[in-house]
């Protein structure tokens, strides 16, 4: 038994470096260059994404030249230790120009796990520029989504994602990035989202979809966020987002709310979430800063920023049955609080007499950063938010990846205050 069993599993080893083996490196490139009869090699490229969604397998690369092209529509899946990358060829940025052949998007992952998918632009699709559905592990890398019709990235149903380093912007109808229908443990870090008519990041699990309706264990962190909402929404946007982690994103000049966590479309209110180091400064026309909301308790908020150009709203709402649980400090804020939608206006005074906010301090933009009005949000070298800030072992860098603290304690904000500023103020890391 013994023996046979080994049989078994040198036949088994080899059949997978066999496999490993035939694992292969496809390019594609424009006409004339490009056909898609030939062998799919660099010197004899194909011609369009959607016969290299046809033809991949798992450990497969395919290198896409600088060009324009039609999307892709894929369906097979990688494995985790053989993903299949459809990458730009290095150096070059190939633009999807036209949706792919079955849906009115551009790069379409339908039920296509562990996919990365890096380096293109994809600008004025019909619906989205990048969507993936029905899956799991799959990144969503260094590409750049403008004017799509709908949303720049849209998932549904997918589990353990990567969306990094995009920029996503002047989506027509709805939001910059959509994460949605119950996927956990999504990971948004480092996108820049601007302009989008809705959400910049909008997280719905959305129980009228299936599942659980809830997205949870999410991060969102290390993103910039600007100028969306002018149709409603929020900078980042929660419903259904529960046990997540939403740290050192920099948010101004946003047109609606700026975090929200609460409950519409989600099997159950935004509970459990923290909400830490955060820079969030509204537009004029903008709502709250940070805005509680449906039965969203247990939530903790810690060394945040919260400014409002508004003429009387500021920096946190919060519905009166979101309150148990609720711990908020350490943060520079105005002295405008509301349990009631703002019907009524409270002080920092009377908010602390709630119990919340007790070591928070009140500052303006002028006071805190290097030049608010030239829109650099770094802590200036007198900013009263250096130093000020509770030690979080969850936030051990800031949103540019310095380590935290580089003073004597952890800066309130997304950004740390780097050394050579420390040392100009007189004292030593």
């Amino acid at each position: 038994m013994v023996r046979r069993c080994t049989t078994w599993l040198v036949m088994f080893l080899l059949a997978g470096a066999a496999w490993v083996a035939d694992a292969a490196t496809y390019y594609v490139a424009p006409p004339p260059a490009g056909n898609d009869a030939h062998a799919g090699t660099l010197a004899q490229p194909w011609a369009t994404l959607q016969h290299a969604a046809d033809a991949v397998q798992p450990s497969d690369t395919v290198r896409v030249r600088a060009g324009n092209y039609a999307g892709g529509y894929f369906t097979t899946s990688g494995t985790a230790a053989l993903p299949i990358t459809l990458a730009a060829y290095p150096g070059e940025a190939p633009a999807i120009t036209a949706d792919n052949p079955t849906t009115p998007d551009g790069i379409n992952l339908e039920g296509a796990s562990y996919m990365i998918v890096q380096g293109f632009t994809v600008n004025n699709r019909t619906r989205t520029g990048i969507r993936a559905v029905t899956c799991n592990h799959v990144t969503i890398r260094d590409n750049s989504m403008d004017g799509n019709g709908v949303w720049g990235i849209l998932t549904g149903f997918c589990d353990d994602l990567l969306i990094e380093n995009n920029v996503t912007s002047h989506s027509v109808q709805q939001h910059g990035i959509y994460v949605g229908n119950s996927g956990d443990r999504p990971v948004i870090r480092g996108n820049v989202v601007f302009g989008n008519s809705g959400n910049g990041i909008h997280m719905n699990g959305d129980i009228s979809q299936g599942g659980d309706g809830i997205i949870s264990n999410a991060t969102v962190e290390d993103n910039i966020l600007y100028d969306n909402g002018v149709s409603g929404g929020s900078g980042i946007n929660m419903d259904g987002v529960q046990n997540s982690l939403i740290r050192n994103n920099l948010l101004y000049d946003n047109h609606a709310s700026g975090i929200s966590l609460y409950r519409i479309d989600g099997g159950g209110p935004s509970t459990g979430n923290q909400v830490l180091n955060n820079t969030v400064l509204e537009a004029s026309d903008g709502r709250w800063a940070l805005n509680v909301q449906d039965g969203a308790i247990n939530n903790t908020v810690r060394n945040n920023i919260f400014y409002n150009d508004h003429s009387f709203r500021g920096s946190v709402s919060i519905s009166t049955d979101s309150l148990p649980g609720f711990s908020s400090d350490y943060n520079v804020v105005m002295s405008r609080f509301t349990t009631d939608g703002g019907d009524t206006i409270l002080t920092l005074a009377q908010w602390q007499a709630m119990g919340q906010d007790l070591h928070s301090l009140i500052a303006t933009p002028a006071q805190l950063f290097v030049d608010a009005t030239n829109d650099n949000y770094q802590l200036s070298s007198t900013s009263p938010a250096a130093d000020a800030g509770q030690t979080l072992a969850s936030v051990p860098t800031d949103i540019v990846g310095i380590a935290r603290p580089q003073g004597p304690g952890y800066d309130i904000g997304a950004y740390e205050r780097p050394v050579d500023e420390i040392f100009k103020n007189g004292f030593e890391p």
